[in-house]
């Protein structure tokens, strides 16, 4: 199973000049709990930097600075995790819990933004993967029922 299947490709992004502002009404408006921080070449839009509702919270609120005086790439989280539309997503969710992050932009062989990885997301999956071996146990289950009563 790779990235690249499961991850979300609608993708909320702003550049590093964004204010605080713009970005929590972006998340508001998105119903997203990030924004990807891009910065363009070209017509390409490359991920340098993701920023959250929790760093707004404690990098901005909780120390009461002005939110029209910080700029978003004052504030984003530069140190970015990247994952590959092909890297496995296993491998993937092990990079993330050794770095402690919950989200990871998704790039392509060029580098380009394509989507994102959240922990939400794999919970997900994990959740349909449980029911199909719920269903298989409970198939099986009522397999055996039935040679019983033949008996």
């Amino acid at each position: 199973m790779s990235v690249g299947e499961f991850c979300n490709r609608e993708v909320v992004v702003a550049d590093k000049s964004t204010s605080l502002v713009v970005i929590a009404q972006l998340m508001r408006e998105h119903h997203v709990g990030c924004i990807v921080i891009t910065e363009s070449q070209g017509e390409v839009k490359e991920p340098i930097g993701i920023i959250t509702d929790r760093d707004i919270v404690l990098e901005i609120v909780a120390p009461q600075l002005d939110l029209e005086a910080v700029a978003v790439g004052d504030v984003m989280s530069g140190e970015l995790l990247l994952a590959r539309e092909v890297d496995g997503l296993w491998e993937t969710l092990k990079r993330m819990r050794s770095r402690g992050v919950r989200r990871v932009p998704v790039i392509n062989d060029e580098n380009v933004l394509v989507g994102i990885l959240t922990v939400d997301d794999i919970l997900e999956i994990l959740a349909n993967e449980f029911s199909e071996v719920i269903t298989v146990l409970n198939k099986e289950r009522r397999k055996e029922e039935a040679a019983r009563t033949l008996l």
